[in-house]
């Protein structure tokens, strides 16, 4: 039986790109933050790049370009392998509430290759807040050329509150996806050398 690669090279190869976009426009988004808070803390200044303002938005709106050609070619490969409906779809309702529960007592199997209904649902959820991403952020660095899209939006302000909001749950699962890694690392290896698929995954449904 002819093994295959549990994670194939496109999907390693823009997965570690995002991850170091996503680290710097963590840092640089944060820095700028810093400069007009829409709350009442400001990110340390050592989680921050670009020292100032303006390098800040250097150095964002350079990762920015990075991060969207990368999210483009995941997503095109995706959509081209049928990746995203082998590996994300279906979602059922009994299958999340039961993975979920399991998640939630700390009893949730993981098998190599194959993601289970939480895994699936977080997915898309990033996704949808990437998007949502893109689409506030263009709106706060064009808010005169692009003023429909900001009044879309609720206005300037509110572009920036949504723009927040969706940092905050790309954040989010970052921190859980790093947690499931320690938790099990051997979920690692496989990221970096691609893996192979079983005749067990295989059976499975992977």
């Amino acid at each position: 039986m002819r093994q295959k690669k549990l994670h194939p090279w496109p999907v390693r190869l823009t997965h570690w790109l995002n991850a170091a976009c996503m680290v710097c426009m963590f840092m640089s988004g944060w820095a700028i933050y810093n400069a007009s808070p829409l709350f009442s803390f400001r990110f340390p200044v050592s989680l921050t790049v670009g020292g100032w303002l303006g390098g800040a938005l250097a150095w964002h709106f350079a990762f920015m370009w990075l991060l969207l050609i990368n999210g483009a070619i995941y997503v095109l490969y995706g959509l081209a392998s049928r990746h995203f409906k082998r590996e994300l779809l279906p979602i059922g309702i009994a299958a999340l509430k039961h993975d979920l529960t399991d998640a939630l007592r700390f009893r949730l199997v993981h098998e190599k290759g194959v993601y289970n209904a939480v895994q699936r649902l977080m997915y898309w959820i990033v996704l949808a807040a990437g998007v949502l991403i893109v689409i506030s952020g263009v709106a706060i660095w064009k808010p005169v050329q692009l003023q429909e899209l900001v009044a879309l939006l609720g206005g300037y302000d509110v572009a920036r509150y949504v723009h927040f909001a969706a940092m905050a749950m790309i954040a989010a699962f970052v921190v859980i996806h790093l947690v499931l890694v320690i938790l099990v690392p051997k979920t690692l290896v496989p990221m970096i050398t691609g893996g192979v698929r079983t005749p067990n995954n295989e059976k499975n449904g992977s």
